[in-house]
């Protein structure tokens, strides 16, 4: 049967494909209720599992999947039993893990919430590179020790935020973000993409520079390009050997971005300071060095949304199964010839 076109009046039938775990966190009663408002959801639990009896049935009436984290792959077996499926609704950032070759071919129409999850990740940076400018961990751990208070007006070399300059690596929906987000501090911010044309770069008012000048002249670099083939070990020695004294290496894209070994030497050594949100692997080892590093400040990958900022996720999917519902299309739709540049 064929299923009729978006538009007024169409009412699709859609089913929510992911760990039952993202269900419960990202999508919970109020979105649900939002969603059944605009189309007729198949009944809990979800799909976790696209071979079962029970997933091939729901499978069977689906034109449109609502997915996020544990979503299994929509490949070529999963869409053979899903005929009347069109579109996809991705309730978190990257579709890469379950969004495959064979649902471009199909032709189905992939939206993702990318954008929304850019929003606290940004907002954790920006914290990120402020803290880190005063010094504020190194500091309070010192006073908690002294139980007195420092000498605040004493000189100190390159403490403060005032004409620091910040080096965003790769202007993606973070990086560009971030950049918003500094514009109100008295901040020199610098940017390598080779994408982003000079003129691009005037109007998000940074600098382009080269990669290996953006360490070098930056007090803080944080690193914002996605992990690609290309991108895999992008910060090596060469760039954190760079880095000034002192500077400080933020990450929240993923950690082997980052050679991780020349990394550990530099902050070991005292030249760098670090704040990792991610790392290569994720979890490190028990033993690594950099969980005893003072410079270093090692966070469970929750730079992304969490607790009430899933709510935003889920709000950007039900607005986009409304409007492709209404025949409107996705406002936030992936692209399959962007996927080389997309995380």
């Amino acid at each position: 049967m064929t299923a009729s076109p978006p538009g007024p009046g169409f009412r699709p039938r859609a089913a929510l494909a992911m760990s039952a775990d993202a269900a419960d966190a990202v999508l919970g009663p109020a979105s649900r209720a939002a969603l059944a408002e605009v189309c007729d959801l198949a009944p809990l639990p979800v799909l976790d599992d696209f071979t079962t009896p029970r997933a091939r049935e729901v499978l069977a009436g689906v034109d449109l999947l609502v997915t996020g984290w544990g979503c299994p792959p929509l490949d070529a077996a999963a869409l053979a039993a899903a005929p009347r499926l069109r579109a996809v609704a991705h309730t978190a950032g990257s579709v890469r893990g379950h969004v495959t070759e064979a649902c471009w071919e199909r032709g189905i129409e992939v939206s993702s919430a990318a954008s929304a999850n850019a929003l606290p990740v940004a907002e954790y940076t920006v914290a990120m590179i402020l803290l880190t400018g005063k010094r504020v961990l190194e500091r309070a751990r010192a006073h908690r020790a002294a139980r007195a208070r420092d000498a605040w007006l004493r000189a100190t070399p390159g403490l403060g935020n005032y004409g620091r300059t910040v080096g965003i690596l790769s202007a993606s929906l973070v990086g560009r973000r971030v950049i918003e987000l500094l514009r109100p501090h008295d901040l020199r911010v610098l940017l390598h993409d080779p994408y982003v044309t000079d003129a691009e770069a005037a109007g998000l008012g940074v600098t382009p520079v080269p990669l290996d000048e953006l360490f070098a002249r930056s007090d803080t670099v944080s690193v914002h390009t996605p992990l690609l083939p290309e991108t895999r070990g992008l910060v090596g020695r060469a760039q954190i050997g760079a880095l000034r004294p002192g500077a400080v290496l933020i990450n929240t894209s993923r950690g082997a971005v980052l050679d991780q070994d020349a990394l550990t030497e530099a902050v070991l050594a005292g030249r760098v300071r670090a704040v990792l949100d991610v790392t290569d692997p994720e979890v490190l080892p028990p033993d690594h060095p950099l969980w005893d590093c003072d410079d270093v400040l090692i966070t469970p990958h929750l730079a992304g949304s969490q607790g009430n900022e899933w709510r935003r996720l889920a709000d950007l999917a039900v607005g986009e199964v409304r409007r492709w519902a209404a025949g409107d299309g996705f406002a936030h739709p992936v692209r399959r010839e962007r996927l080389a540049f997309l995380a």
